[in-house]
Order: C-alpha cells, then sequence, then structure tokens
C-alpha cells in the first residue's frame, strides 16, 4: 500500500471511529467504509477500497493471538514490550514488539473502529473487539497501552471446569441446585476470587442450568456473559451516563426473576441486596479472597450493606489461581452458605480447598439453604441432598457422552426439567430415578 493510500485510509479511521460498534454486518461495514472513502476522494477505485478494508480488518502482530485459545490477556506495553497470559503456563513475555509509534498508532485507530466510550479526555478507550473480547486503551506519555482479555471462541461449560479440575461433580451439581431452586427459590449468590481468578466464566457456566421461562436481567460494565441459551434475558451495560447504580435501581422495573451483576463493587450492592430483601433473586462476582472477606468489603465503603440485610445472601464462593507442578490452574477454594447472625453474619463452610491434597474437600453438606428449599416447597431435607446427587450423576454421563458444550447441556437441563424420568432413561441412567419434581 503506498503512502497516499495509507494517509487516507487514517482519513478514513478518523472518520469512522466508533462506528463499528452498532454496525455489525460485515456488508454494512463495508458500504460504510466505502461511503466514507469515496467522500473524500470520488476517484477512488474500487480495488483500492479492498485493500483499505483488508488492512483495516488486519490487526497485525496480534492477529494471531486473538485465535489462540491458550491465551488469556495480551498486555501490549507501547512500543516496549508484549506480554500474554497464557493458561497453561502464565505469564511470559513474547518475542515481539510494536516497532515504532506509527505502528503502535496505526493499531490503535484500527481498534477505535470498536471503542464503546472514551473517557478523561480521550485518553482512555473501552472497545469490543470484532471477535468478542474487551480491550482498554489508555494513552500514556510514552505511547498507547492496550490491554485485550481475549475470550474464548467457545465459552467454557461447568463440565469444561470439572475436566480442567476446577470443580468436581459434587460441586457443580449443588451449582445447578443454586441456579434452578427447584424453579421455587434459586440461591442469591456471590463468586470472589482475585482478578484473572475465572469469577465470570464460573457465572457464565451456569446459564446451562437456568430455567427457559426465567426473566434475567444482566448488567455488565463490558459485555462477557453468554446469554445464548436464554431466551427471556436483557443485556445491560454500564456508561459515563448511565453507572452501575442506576442500572441495578431500574432493573426492579424491568420484573426480573434473577438479576446478574458483572462485577459488584460500590453503592450499587446495596440496591443489590435491597432486591434480594424483596423476594428477588441476584446473582454477581466480587473481589475478595475468602468468604469471610466477602462480608467484610460488603459491609464497609464503598459497598455499606447494613450488617442485618447481609444474610439474606445464601452462598458464596471463592475461586483462587492455584500452583500445582509449576503451573497455574484455577480452583474453586471455598464454598460458604450465610447460618444467620450474632454479633457477626455466621458462615457454615462447605468445601475448602486443601493446599496439601490439591483437592476441595467437602466438610459440611448444605444445611441453611438446603432448609430453606426444604420450608418453601414441601419436602424433607434429605430428598434435596439426594435430588443433588441425582443430577451429579447427569453431569457426569453427559461428559462420558460428549455432551460438554454450553448449549448441550441446556438442552439436556431443560428436558430434565421438563420430564425428568424419561431424559434419565434417554441417557442410559435407568438405574437413576428423580428425588423431587415440581
Amino acid at each position: 500500500m503506498d503512502e497516499e493510500t495509507m494517509t487516507l485510509e487514517e482519513r478514513i479511521l478518523d472518520q469512522a471511529k466508533g462506528a463499528f460498534v452498532n454496525t455489525t454486518d460485515q456488508n454494512k461495514r463495508r458500504l460504510l467504509i466505502t461511503s466514507i472513502a469515496k467522500r473524500l476522494d470520488p476517484s477512488i477505485g474500487a480495488r483500492t477500497i479492498d485493500e483499505i478494508i483488508d488492512d483495516i480488518n488486519d490487526l497485525g502482530k496480534i492477529t494471531p493471538l486473538l485465535y489462540d485459545e491458550h491465551i488469556e490477556d495480551i498486555m501490549v506495553n507501547n512500543i516496549q514490550s508484549i506480554f500474554v497470559y497464557d493458561s497453561g503456563h502464565g505469564q511470559r513475555r513474547l518475542d515481539l514488539k510494536m516497532e515504532n509509534r506509527e505502528e503502535l498508532n496505526r493499531l490503535v485507530k484500527k481498534l477505535q473502529l470498536y471503542a464503546t466510550n472514551e473517557t478523561v479526555g480521550g485518553k482512555i478507550m473501552d472497545v469490543h473487539m470484532p471477535q468478542g473480547s474487551r480491550c482498554n486503551i489508555v494513552d500514556s506519555p510514552l505511547g498507547y497501552d492496550i490491554t485485550i482479555r481475549n475470550f474464548k471462541s467457545h465459552a467454557l461449560s461447568v463440565i469444561d471446569l470439572i475436566n480442567s479440575g476446577e470443580l468436581d461433580y459434587q460441586i457443580a451439581s449443588r451449582l445447578w441446585l443454586y441456579a434452578d431452586g427447584f424453579r421455587v427459590r434459586p440461591a442469591n449468590l456471590l463468586i470472589a476470587g482475585m482478578p484473572g481468578a475465572g469469577k465470570t466464566t464460573l457465572l457464565n457456566s451456569m446459564f446451562s442450568f437456568f430455567r427457559p421461562e426465567t426473566r434475567i436481567v444482566t448488567i455488565e460494565e463490558t459485555y462477557e456473559l453468554d446469554s445464548s441459551t436464554q431466551d427471556n434475558c436483557v443485556r445491560l451495560e454500564t456508561s459515563e451516563d448511565v453507572p452501575m447504580v442506576e442500572l441495578v435501581k431500574n432493573t426492579l422495573r424491568m420484573r426480573p426473576d434473577l438479576i446478574i451483576i458483572g462485577e459488584v463493587r460500590g453503592p450499587e450492592a446495596n440496591d443489590m441486596l435491597t432486591a434480594m430483601n424483596i423476594g428477588k433473586i441476584a446473582m454477581g462476582t466480587i473481589h475478595a479472597s475468602s468468604t469471610r472477606d466477602m462480608i467484610n468489603r460488603l459491609q464497609h465503603a464503598p459497598m455499606n450493606v447494613p450488617k442485618e440485610i447481609i444474610p439474606v445472601i445464601d452462598a458464596l464462593m471463592v475461586l483462587s489461581i492455584v500452583w500445582e507442578g509449576g503451573k497455574p490452574h484455577r480452583k474453586v477454594v471455598q464454598i460458604s452458605e450465610i447460618a444467620g447472625m450474632e454479633t457477626q453474619v455466621l458462615l457454615s463452610d462447605l468445601y475448602r480447598y486443601d493446599y496439601k491434597t490439591h483437592r476441595s474437600t467437602p466438610i459440611l453438606p448444605s444445611v441453611a439453604y438446603r432448609d430453606t428449599l426444604s420450608r418453601v416447597i414441601g419436602v424433607p431435607p434429605p430428598d434435596i441432598l439426594e435430588e443433588e446427587k441425582v443430577r451429579a450423576f447427569i453431569l457426569a454421563r453427559l461428559n462420558q457422552l460428549g455432551k460438554r458444550d454450553l448449549r448441550s447441556i441446556n438442552e439436556v437441563v431443560r428436558d430434565y426439567y421438563d420430564s425428568p424420568e424419561e431424559t434419565l432413561k434417554k441417557l442410559g441412567l435407568v438405574n437413576v430415578h428423580p428425588i423431587i419434581t415440581l
């Protein structure tokens, strides 16, 4: 591409900033670029336009990284270095970098086509990448610093997480119970961990368990959750004009059965617990290192949730990155249920990761949430735990059959909700019978 064409492309990119966010159809994007090009240069030919479009779609050095299933994060540190977080090896430096400011600036101009917002005088940008990943760009004195959270082409399912060793069938069936609650009373659930621990991935895997009629409202700072298995789901995203707290308040006007908050970090925590307190079910993630730490975070600034209403939360889970054999592995390291309140919120530990054996060890069966379900659906508490075992058998059988993706799991789960006995027979589980059917 000659210098004149490159200059024209830069002018096109300047005028098309953010234009691809609301135009996802590739033909419409091509027409948009063509229209801008002809307005800037009426004599431009179709071949030159094709060259410009091909170059715009080429993100250069980072392109192969975006399609590498093992790379979770890409960090372009201006023109100094490029690092990645590799799921098998952790963080590592690559033997490549942006050669100069011109190459870096050109990449940023291409990414700006997908920019969803600009803050602080245009110095900070959030970008929805064309293949679904999210990107943050900061204009620093040394040049642009780019951080990309690289989404997998296929979201991980709960069976994928079992096979990776993050959790086991018992924990997975408990998640199913929390997500379903026998239609009558799903659990209010918070999932905690440090950045990169897999909180959103675990929350996302639970979408396979939600009932098809459930009215779900998700609220995120950047779209990450995959709601493709759900027909009655509204996805909301925060902005400078509409912050998280306002969206959480507004959800109560949207008749939700379930409110999912991508990350709870501020005053919206009060509104979330208020929603729980009036009978809505809510789930979300939070940064914390233990279930007790979660309680402390909720009670103090900037959340400032009154201690007295925290027991409306049913269950707390904690994820962490654990190093085993010199490699990082994500693990569920703690599950607790809230058992009431005395001078402080009482926690009942169900699971805790044993760093010696590298296993999540059951401590106690569910008591608090089990008793809640027992009361609202009118069945003996032991029956609830027996039904949980049945669902663990189903997940194990799906794994054996190779039905491991979100949608395949969801299809079987829906069948089980409609015809439990028949579904078990279809799966070949002839000696397993549903304990509770509602």
